[in-house]
């Protein structure tokens, strides 16, 4: 089948915004959102924080996507790991 009217161009402007190893400026300079003054406290009774930082299929998400640091991120992952043996998530 051919095409009528205009020809089929691709739109290499939006390929290059979605490039993953292109740096994107200010995407790793965050400061982590649970070191800051006030942070609410890591715990497995807080569901609603670790609901935050779990997918849709009940992965955790790494810290370069939530930008938490690396202490912070082991306290999430072994809090997270107690709520599910627990059932609370």
């Amino acid at each position: 089948m051919k095409r009528k009217g205009k020809k089929f161009q691709k739109n290499s402007s939006s390929l290059n915004k979605l490039s993953l190893f292109q740096k994107s400026e200010g995407r790793f300079n965050r400061s982590c959102p649970l070191s800051v003054k006030n942070a609410p406290k890591i715990d497995y009774k807080n569901i609603g924080l670790l609901k935050k930082y779990i997918s849709e299929n009940d992965k955790i998400l790494s810290s370069k996507i939530t930008s938490v640091s690396s202490g912070k991120q082991k306290k999430l992952t072994k809090e997270i790991k107690k709520a599910k043996i627990l059932g609370l998530i």
